[in-house]
């Protein structure tokens, strides 16, 4: 355990983090597998075991051809730092809880780390005053691989032909200090002024027993926090689907919102949402309560964001912020500073979308508060990490709700 400080910090920020290697897109490369390993159509899909390259190619396929995003586990490390090596990539942080540390302190917002590695990459991106724990004693790197794609992105060979309408990105893992999700008895004590608490990250575990041990001693540490501490917990698209909703079922009376986004709320109705359609979000929007029932459902999509539920007015300010910092991530990537985060709060929201906000608002009444997107004119934007980035923004907010 590696306890930095302990400086009463308001927003806590758990569970796991990683390395992501993110992959520059290549069709020419990816065509050139597909022929290599006589790939057919028929073949394609998102939900079949990795244990080869062969295989992850197939699933790559399968997400580009639903335009969806998600994350899948892959039997072998190997196999993931392989297919890395035939691509261009960028070595950038991961997990929910850094990522967020990091696009908050940007905007002068502290908060304190629960992680489960530690290397030289993380301790040098970890925020300087931010003080955190890790529940690895050893460095260690189980790096995930992050495969983005654009709208328009082509891909022609043998019989296999697909054209994205839409852009996504699919993350790929064997992560051995997610999978365990050791958490530091540290953590009660670095919570103890906590006035927000994030839960996230179990989606990488295996085991339901091991699971079910990590989530009663979790529960603990909650039930230690504030009587006034809001806990917010960031969902995942989980490979396992009982794993999902082991977690579900465990936390779902400590947790005060419940976020997701587009595609894993589109995962639990088990059907594609029409986005900017008010009829059928509204009746999304009832249907996930049903299957959810917290007090605050926040969606999160590239279209608007929304938050669900009772007296949700209240979170007017951290919706605008939680979806100011992912476009601006969006527009920019890592490297974005307080300055490009204002002018991204300045921008034209898009039309469509506002009228679609606007419409959904009129149509459900104050159990919910939507706001839609920004304009934006960048073509070399990022699809990954913009979940992470709102949470942030969103946090950041609600520590002065």
């Amino acid at each position: 355990m590696k306890l930095r400080s302990t400086l009463g910090e308001q927003i806590i920020l758990g569970l796991g983090n990683n390395i992501d290697y993110e992959i520059v897109w290549n069709s020419q490369v990816i065509e050139r597998l597909i022929v290599e390993y006589g790939i057919n159509s028929s073949e394609i899909g998102t939900d079949i075991p990795i244990s080869s390259t062969r295989e992850l190619v197939i699933s790559i396929l399968g997400f580009l051809k639903s335009e969806t995003g998600g994350e899948r586990f892959v039997t072998s490390l190997e196999i993931i730092l392989d297919f890395a090596s035939l691509f261009q990539k960028r070595i950038t942080m991961g997990g929910t809880p850094l990522r967020a540390a990091i696009a908050m302190r940007k905007i002068g917002y502290h908060s304190a780390l629960h992680l489960v590695t530690i290397n030289d990459l993380v301790r040098k991106m970890i925020p300087p005053d931010s003080p955190w724990v890790c529940s690895n004693d050893s460095d260690s790197f189980y790096p995930h691989l992050i495969v983005q794609f654009d709208k328009g992105t082509c891909l022609q060979a043998g019989d296999v032909s697909i054209h994205t309408k839409s852009a996504n990105r699919i993350i790929y893992v064997n992560d051995h200090d997610n999978a365990v999700m050791e958490i530091s008895p540290e953590l009660e004590s670095l919570s103890s002024d906590a006035r927000v608490f994030l839960i996230s990250g179990f989606n990488a575990m295996q085991s339901s027993e091991l699971l079910s041990y990590k989530l009663g001693k979790l529960l603990k540490i909650i039930k230690s926090l504030p009587s006034d501490t809001v806990v917010f917990y960031e969902d995942a698209c989980y490979p396992n689907l009982n794993l999902n909703k082991l977690v579900r079922e465990t936390l779902i009376d400590v947790i005060d919102i419940f976020s997701l986004n587009e595609d894993e709320m589109q995962e639990y109705l088990g059907r594609k949402i029409m986005l900017l359609d008010p009829v059928e979000v509204f009746a999304a929007l009832q249907e996930l309560h049903r299957l959810l029932p917290v007090s605050t459902l926040v969606v999160h999509t590239k279209d608007w964001g929304l938050a669900y539920g009772e007296k949700v007015v209240q979170y007017s300010k951290s919706l605008k912020r939680g979806i100011t910092m992912a476009t601006t991530r969006f527009r920019l990537g890592d490297d974005f500073s307080h300055s490009d985060y204002l002018k991204t709060e300045g921008l034209p929201t898009d039309m469509e979308k506002t009228k679609f906000s606007e419409t959904l608002n009129k149509l459900v009444g104050e159990k919910v508060y939507c706001l839609p997107s920004f304009q934006v004119n960048e073509i070399n934007v990022t699809n990954v990490g913009l979940g992470d980035s709102f949470v942030g923004g969103f946090l950041s907010g609600l520590v002065e709700r």
